[in-house]
C-alpha cells in the first residue's frame, strides 16, 4: 500500500475538550448574580479578573491583603480568571461545603437543650478556644448578619440555612 493510502486510512483522533457543566449547577438568577459580582471585581472591564482587580475590590471592602495573600487567591484558578472560571471556582467552593445536616449536627454538639440555640458568648468562647481556633475578628465577621436575637441567642439552624441557601433577601 502506498504511503498516501496508508495516511488516509489512519484517522487521527482529536483530543476531546473537557466540557464545563458549571452553568447547569446554578439557575439563571444565580448566574446573573455571579455575573454582577464578577463585573464589580473586574475593574478594568477586560473580561478577566487580575491581581490588581482583586486588590482593588478587597480595598473597597476595607481589607488590605498583602501580595502573598492575593497571589494565593489568584493561584486557585488554573489559568486566566474569566467569568466561566470564576463560576467554576464558586461552584467548587459551594459544593465543597458540608451538607446542611452535618453543619447543624456540629453546632448541635454544643446545644445541651437541643433547642437550635447557642448563646453568643458561649459560641465565641468555643470558637476561639477549641479546634481550629478563630480570632476575635473572625468571630465578629461570622456574627455579622448571623441570626442572633436581642438576648444574644445564636440560632444555628437558621444560620446553617443561610450558609447553604442564602438569606431570604438574596
Amino acid at each position: 500500500m502506498s504511503q498516501a493510502k496508508a495516511r488516509k486510512k489512519i484517522i487521527k483522533k482529536r483530543g476531546q475538550r473537557a466540557t464545563s457543566n458549571i452553568f447547569a449547577m446554578f439557575d439563571q438568577a444565580q448566574i446573573q448574580e455571579f455575573k454582577e459580582a464578577f463585573n464589580m471585581i473586574d475593574q478594568t472591564r477586560d473580561g478577566f479578573v487580575d491581581k490588581e482587580d482583586l486588590k482593588d475590590m478587597l480595598a473597597s471592602l476595607g481589607q488590605e491583603p498583602d501580595d502573598k495573600t492575593v497571589d494565593g487567591m489568584m493561584s486557585e484558578a488554573p489559568g486566566p480568571l474569566n467569568f466561566t472560571m470564576f463560576l467554576t471556582l464558586f461552584g467548587e467552593k459551594l459544593n465543597g461545603t458540608d451538607p446542611e445536616d452535618v453543619i447543624k449536627n456540629a453546632f448541635g454538639c454544643f446545644d445541651d437543650e437541643g433547642s437550635g440555640i447557642i448563646h453568643e458568648d458561649r459560641l465565641r468562647e468555643l470558637l476561639t478556644t477549641m479546634g481550629d481556633r478563630f480570632t476575635d475578628d473572625e468571630v465578629d465577621q461570622m456574627f455579622r448578619g448571623a441570626p442572633i436575637d436581642s438576648q444574644g441567642r445564636f440560632d444555628y439552624v437558621a444560620f446553617t440555612r443561610i450558609l447553604k441557601h442564602g438569606t431570604k433577601d438574596e
